[in-house]
Order: structure tokens, then sequence, then C-alpha cells
């Protein structure tokens, strides 16, 4: 970006108070969310919580871009190789540089979740193992009594999207998806439902992030 006429920060913060109005884009700017795992979901929800207006992004991952993850990832030529971590904050900071991100590229585990995501409200879970998945949303509903977690299951395939859907399981775990569709072979993770179910995930964390309670 260096031959680009940034714009300010005061410009941007103009013109999204134009968009949400000044008390709703002072809420999200202050606001700070996890995303865990920058794949398909993370990646997307990551993008979306960045053009939302969230001001503050914790990003983990331990893993590269290949090949594979251009079907339905945020990522480009220019990334293959590159930590996740790294490629999606290139990313992020087009869309607004004065973003707050701070990202880890390690590998969560049960021993680690405390530490990294602990004074963070809102915890994006966006994970493809499913193992991993329930470990991360129960270790957060266990370990971590104030902090929200928004998980997602069942969104490949190229079926009908209006399947995919937001559902508060408790006061704490909101669950996207249709719970149902796996990746097979010819039915694997395809961008435009991965992206609908992406879009579910950051549309409740933004309501959550606003007080909202309930999908």
């Amino acid at each position: 970006m260096d031959n680009l006429m940034i714009p300010t920060e005061q410009e941007i913060d103009r013109v999204l108070c134009e968009r949400h109005g000044e008390k709703v884009h002072k809420i999200l700017k202050k606001s700070t969310v996890a995303v865990a795992g920058l794949g398909g979901l993370g990646s997307n929800v990551a993008l979306a919580l960045t053009r939302a207006g969230v001001g503050g992004l914790k990003l983990v991952d331990f893993d590269r871009v290949d090949l594979s993850n251009l079907n339905r990832q945020q990522y480009g030529i220019r990334h293959l190789g590159r930590y996740k971590t790294e490629a999606l904050t290139e990313e992020l900071l087009e869309v607004n540089p004065y973003l707050r991100i701070n990202y880890r590229t390690v590998r969560v585990d049960e021993n680690n979740v405390k530490n990294l995501f602990s004074g963070v409200s809102v915890i994006c879970e966006a994970f493809d193992v499913p193992e991993t998945k329930a470990m991360l949303v129960n270790r957060v509903l266990e370990m971590l009594p104030d902090t929200i977690i928004v998980s997602a299951t069942g969104m490949a395939g190229y079926g009908t999207a209006n399947t995919i859907e937001t559902a508060k399981i408790t006061d704490r775990f909101f669950l996207c998806g249709d719970r149902t569709s796996e990746p097979r072979p010819g039915a694997g993770l395809m961008a435009p439902r991965v992206m609908v179910c992406a879009s579910h995930e950051a549309n409740m964390i933004v309501r959550l992030l606003l007080g909202y309670k309930e999908p």
C-alpha cells in the first residue's frame, strides 16, 4: 500500500458512522473478537467483521496457505506458502489499516486455550476438525465464564443455503450451519455455502457485541 493514498482513520470512522450510526460504530470499534482457525470460515468471518467496523481482532492459526485453500478462503496465489495469520493480517489491513490485530501462529490445544483467549468477550470457532471444534467449545465454556463462543458445523456441498441457520444452544454458545452436511467425495467444502455459514457467524458476533442475545 506504499504508493496508495491511505485514508485517515477519521475518514474511515466518518464513513462507518454514516452507515451504522455513531453509537453502533463506537461499540464495534472498541470491541475485540478472537477468530480461532483462519480457513474457509475464519478468514471470511474476520473479513466480514473488519468491514463491519469491529476494531480489534485476535487471529489464531498454525497452518500455511496451500492451493487447496483457494476455492473458499480469503487468500490468493501470492499468499501460497505463507502462514495464514500473516497473510490474513495483510488482507485485513488493506480494508482498514487502523485495525488492531494480534495474531498467534500456534496450534490450539487443551493446554493453551485459557492463555490464548482470556480477556476476549467473544470467540469465533472456525476449525475444520470436529474433535478440535468440540474441544475448543468445551474448554471455553468450562474455563472462560465471561466468554461467548460462536461455532459452526454443517456447510459442505452445494445443497440449498436455506438450511443454514443460527441457533442459541446456551447463553454462551451459539451454533451456525445445517448440522448435518459433512464433506464427502463429490460434495466437499465450496465457497458459497461456507461463506453463508461464515456470514451467520459474523452476523451473530456483531449482534452479541451490540447487546443482542438472540439469533
